[in-house]
């Protein structure tokens, strides 16, 4: 059949029908990406302190677990083994495993660069390039895996990207974030993507988010985080400890005592630690409520690297004093 200007539509409708063999090729390709970002990400969920982090993790551990398990039985259909990875090549290895390396606890920013500003724009440019390609006669299973999967990562970038805003606020956090991003696109770019073809342009003319649900909850999980802090922690509270904090990055030990609850259990070694550290602030990243004590985690951070102390808080009538004071190792800053 043709169409007046002689055109064979029939023969359109099959053009850019790929072979058997290359479908579940790629297919296994995007189940290796998809299946070692969701175990990286659910193993940072621990590591990470940020709850709007750690939430938003979690959140995404889920849909991603789940695009594994669908492309893993999609290649049955392909008359290819069920739920095999296989990567592009050793060039998307060495990003995976430079992604992924980033498990301090105060990388969180970087945790999330890597995943939302570089892994999943990747994924969802990839997925767009393949829909557009895909045949709608011989592929309709695989176009609709690709609209759940880009429809979902669409959204976990726009998520990603509102908590990033909320975490990476600081001029400082901003550098360390576009320093990371770099690298790990230059490594993408020399890996050949996902599929191994190529970097596909980033998608144009994508339709908006579908009511944005995702962004929605990654403003939700902004707002517990703050509204939790602000709640909890007891006004006086957050006074000494942000005073205890600023004594152990000055490294004055004689306003760190003075803040010590009578025979307060303290290691002379740990407030020599963390005035050596060379940490240059600091900041509350939990707090906790145990009977009458309170505990507060605290991470001074500086060029060098950081360290974590946490104290428990008793009331006394000149304020809260700290009754106990334990520093976590040294954790040095990774090399840009």
């Amino acid at each position: 059949m043709s169409t007046p200007g002689g055109r064979d539509t029939l023969g359109a409708r099959l053009a850019g029908h790929d072979s058997v063999d290359a479908s579940a090729r790629v297919v296994r390709h995007y189940r290796y990406a998809v299946e070692r970002m969701m175990r990286t990400m659910a193993g940072w969920i621990a590591l990470t302190p940020e709850l709007s982090a750690k939430l938003v993790l979690g959140r995404q551990v889920w849909d991603n677990a789940q695009h594994a398990d669908l492309w893993g039985r999609r290649l049955p259909e392909l008359r290819a083994p069920a739920q095999v990875s296989e990567p592009s090549g050793p060039g998307f290895v060495a990003l995976m495993d430079e992604l992924e390396r980033v498990e301090a606890a105060h990388e969180t920013v970087e945790r999330l660069v890597g995943i939302h500003r570089v892994l999943k724009p990747h994924l969802v440019a990839a997925y767009a390039a393949h829909l557009a390609h895909a045949n709608s006669v011989y592929e309709p299973p695989t176009r609709r895996l690709l609209a759940r999967c880009l429809d979902d990562e669409r959204r976990h970038v726009a998520a990603g990207e509102a908590i990033l805003a909320y975490l990476a606020a600081t001029p400082a956090l901003a550098e360390r974030a576009r320093a990371w991003q770099g690298r790990l696109a230059g490594l993408l770019a020399a890996s050949e993507g996902v599929a191994g073809a190529g970097l596909p342009p980033p998608p144009n003319g994508l339709p908006p988010l579908p009511g944005g649900e995702l962004v929605d909850d990654a403003r939700e999980f902004i707002r517990l985080e703050a509204h939790g802090r602000d709640r909890e922690v007891p006004a006086e509270l957050a006074a000494a400890a942000t005073a205890l904090g600023g004594a152990l990055v000055d490294g004055d030990l004689a306003r760190v005592r003075g803040l010590l609850a009578p025979g307060a259990d303290v290691a002379e070694a740990d407030l020599r630690q963390a005035g050596a550290a060379g940490a240059t602030g600091h900041r509350l990243v939990a707090f906790a409520k145990l009977g009458g004590y309170r505990l507060v985690k605290q991470r001074l951070e500086g060029p060098r690297g950081s360290l974590t102390v946490l104290s428990r808080w008793v009331p006394e009538g000149r304020g809260w004093r700290a009754s106990a004071l334990e520093l976590g190792p040294f954790d040095p800053a990774r090399p840009a």
